[in-house]
Protein backbone atom coordinates (compact mmCIF):
# COMPACT_ATOMS: atom_id res chain seq x y z
CA UNK A 1 0.00 0.00 0.00
CA UNK A 2 2.51 2.51 0.79
CA UNK A 3 4.34 1.81 -3.01
CA UNK A 4 1.49 2.70 -4.11
CA UNK A 5 1.12 5.92 -2.69
CA UNK A 6 4.79 6.61 -2.85
CA UNK A 7 4.46 5.98 -7.22
CA UNK A 8 1.00 7.91 -6.95
CA UNK A 9 3.08 10.53 -5.57
CA UNK A 10 5.90 11.05 -7.92
CA UNK A 11 3.51 11.06 -10.75
CA UNK A 12 0.99 13.99 -9.40
CA UNK A 13 4.40 15.19 -8.73
CA UNK A 14 5.88 15.08 -11.88
CA UNK A 15 2.92 16.04 -13.54
CA UNK A 16 2.82 19.47 -11.66
CA UNK A 17 6.49 20.14 -12.45
CA UNK A 18 5.54 19.51 -16.13
CA UNK A 19 2.11 21.33 -15.87
CA UNK A 20 4.20 24.56 -14.42
CA UNK A 21 7.35 24.30 -16.95
CA UNK A 22 4.99 24.00 -19.76
CA UNK A 23 2.66 26.93 -18.56
CA UNK A 24 6.17 29.03 -18.13
CA UNK A 25 6.91 28.50 -21.26
CA UNK A 26 3.56 29.11 -22.96
CA UNK A 27 3.65 32.83 -21.41
CA UNK A 28 7.27 33.54 -21.99
CA UNK A 29 6.35 33.22 -25.89
CA UNK A 30 3.20 35.07 -25.35
CA UNK A 31 4.88 38.21 -23.36
CA UNK A 32 7.57 38.06 -26.13
CA UNK A 33 4.98 37.81 -28.56
CA UNK A 34 7.46 35.57 -31.08
CA UNK A 35 4.43 34.45 -33.54
CA UNK A 36 2.81 37.50 -34.03
CA UNK A 37 5.54 39.21 -34.47
CA UNK A 38 7.23 36.91 -36.90
CA UNK A 39 3.45 36.84 -38.35
CA UNK A 40 4.21 40.59 -38.90
CA UNK A 41 8.00 40.73 -40.15
CA UNK A 42 7.14 37.88 -42.33
CA UNK A 43 3.63 39.42 -44.06
CA UNK A 44 2.48 35.34 -43.52
CA UNK A 45 -0.99 36.05 -41.87
CA UNK A 46 -2.52 33.42 -43.30
CA UNK A 47 -0.59 30.56 -41.64
CA UNK A 48 -0.98 32.23 -38.39
CA UNK A 49 -2.50 28.15 -37.21
CA UNK A 50 0.92 26.64 -38.85
CA UNK A 51 3.12 28.79 -36.67
CA UNK A 52 1.22 27.78 -33.78
CA UNK A 53 0.71 24.04 -34.57
CA UNK A 54 4.57 23.91 -35.01
CA UNK A 55 5.29 25.79 -31.46
CA UNK A 56 3.25 23.00 -29.55
CA UNK A 57 4.77 20.50 -32.19
CA UNK A 58 8.04 21.62 -31.29
CA UNK A 59 7.20 21.78 -27.81
CA UNK A 60 5.95 18.05 -27.76
CA UNK A 61 8.93 16.84 -29.78
CA UNK A 62 11.45 18.76 -27.45
CA UNK A 63 9.58 16.91 -24.12
CA UNK A 64 9.93 13.35 -25.81
CA UNK A 65 13.56 13.87 -26.82
CA UNK A 66 14.55 15.28 -23.48
CA UNK A 67 12.53 11.96 -21.87
CA UNK A 68 14.19 9.78 -24.16
CA UNK A 69 17.61 11.25 -24.65
CA UNK A 70 17.90 10.62 -28.17
CA UNK A 71 21.93 11.58 -28.58
CA UNK A 72 23.13 9.83 -31.13
CA UNK A 73 20.45 7.83 -32.49
CA UNK A 74 19.94 10.45 -35.38
CA UNK A 75 21.33 9.45 -38.87
CA UNK A 76 23.14 13.41 -40.21
CA UNK A 77 20.56 13.48 -42.46
CA UNK A 78 17.87 14.62 -39.35
CA UNK A 79 20.32 15.84 -37.12
CA UNK A 80 21.42 19.08 -39.35
CA UNK A 81 17.86 19.98 -40.24
CA UNK A 82 16.35 19.01 -36.60
CA UNK A 83 19.73 21.94 -35.50
CA UNK A 84 18.66 24.34 -37.97
CA UNK A 85 15.74 24.78 -36.96
CA UNK A 86 16.69 24.49 -33.09
CA UNK A 87 19.30 27.09 -33.80
CA UNK A 88 16.35 29.77 -35.68
CA UNK A 89 14.36 28.85 -32.49
CA UNK A 90 17.27 30.02 -30.45
CA UNK A 91 18.27 33.44 -32.70
CA UNK A 92 13.92 34.29 -32.92
CA UNK A 93 13.84 34.29 -29.13
CA UNK A 94 17.13 36.15 -28.36
CA UNK A 95 16.06 38.29 -30.92
CA UNK A 96 12.42 38.46 -29.34
CA UNK A 97 13.96 39.14 -25.97
CA UNK A 98 16.10 41.88 -26.78
CA UNK A 99 13.57 43.50 -28.86
CA UNK A 100 11.09 43.47 -25.72
CA UNK A 101 12.46 44.71 -23.04
CA UNK A 102 15.62 47.00 -25.32
CA UNK A 103 18.32 44.84 -22.56
CA UNK A 104 21.13 46.08 -24.51
CA UNK A 105 20.88 49.85 -25.24
CA UNK A 106 19.98 50.16 -21.44
CA UNK A 107 22.71 48.42 -20.33
CA UNK A 108 25.32 49.99 -22.85
CA UNK A 109 24.01 53.49 -21.23
CA UNK A 110 24.31 52.00 -17.63
CA UNK A 111 28.08 50.71 -18.41
CA UNK A 112 29.12 53.73 -20.30
CA UNK A 113 29.88 52.14 -23.29
CA UNK A 114 27.19 54.03 -25.46
CA UNK A 115 29.89 54.65 -28.37
CA UNK A 116 30.66 50.98 -28.54
CA UNK A 117 27.86 49.28 -28.47
CA UNK A 118 28.57 47.22 -31.72
CA UNK A 119 31.71 46.50 -30.31
CA UNK A 120 29.80 45.03 -26.89
CA UNK A 121 27.37 43.05 -29.66
CA UNK A 122 30.55 41.56 -31.54
CA UNK A 123 32.03 40.41 -28.18
CA UNK A 124 28.54 39.22 -26.78
CA UNK A 125 28.03 36.94 -30.16
CA UNK A 126 31.96 36.30 -30.28
CA UNK A 127 31.69 35.06 -26.62
CA UNK A 128 28.72 32.67 -27.62
CA UNK A 129 29.68 31.24 -30.24
CA UNK A 130 33.32 30.09 -28.60
CA UNK A 131 31.04 29.23 -25.94
CA UNK A 132 29.17 26.89 -28.02
CA UNK A 133 31.93 25.06 -29.71
CA UNK A 134 33.90 25.03 -26.33
CA UNK A 135 30.74 22.38 -24.75
CA UNK A 136 30.83 20.54 -27.84
CA UNK A 137 33.78 20.19 -28.51
CA UNK A 138 34.95 19.50 -25.29
CA UNK A 139 31.74 18.08 -23.60
CA UNK A 140 30.41 16.27 -26.55
CA UNK A 141 32.61 14.89 -28.61
CA UNK A 142 35.25 13.33 -26.00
Amino acid sequence: MMMIVKDLFVVLLGLGGGLVAGCGFVAFLTVLGIVPRLVQLSKTARFIQSYEWSVVLGALAGTWGSLRNPAGQFSPLLAVPAGLFCGVFVGMLAAALTEVINVIPIFAKRIGIDGQLASALMAIALGKIIGSLFQWLYFINL
